[in-house]
């Protein structure tokens, strides 16, 4: 069976040893993400949509690390520093999933950071078009 890991280069994954992006068989599952870009600035401010554009990014090259594509999300989870977030999210969402349609949720959450809008985490299953699981 396939074990695959990918990191984000996130300033926690070393200390709290975690992935960004883990693979077990056809299973991957991707750590909470944020728009903290590589440089440590928070990317778009106070921005939602422009947050979750740029977190479903990292979160496809995390996912493309070990051997998946957005097609095979099947679950995105979001937590958001208020209901007004929430708004934006769904307009990128379903932006980035159009004909996907993965099954989603969305909670309100402290963030850590001020100006951060929203932590993504998303499970997929490596599969065909057909549903067909795939196993290497």
């Amino acid at each position: 069976m396939v074990v695959r890991t990918a990191s984000g280069g996130g300033r926690f994954e070393k200390i709290g040893a975690y992935s960004r992006a883990k693979r077990v068989g056809p299973f991957v599952y991707v750590a909470g993400t944020t728009a903290v870009e590589p440089s440590g600035k928070l990317h778009a401010p106070g921005d939602a949509y422009a947050q979750t554009i740029y977190i479903f990014q990292r979160i496809e090259e995390a996912m493309a690390q070990v051997g998946a594509e957005m097609r095979h999300v099947v679950r995105t989870r979001a937590f958001f520093a208020d209901n007004a977030a929430g708004g934006g999210f769904v307009r990128a969402h379903g932006e980035v999933f159009a004909g996907i349609e993965p099954v989603t949720s969305g909670v309100v959450a402290g963030l850590t950071t001020p100006g951060m809008m929203v932590e993504i985490e998303v499970d997929a299953v490596i599969h065909d078009e057909d549903g067909t699981i795939q196993q290497d």
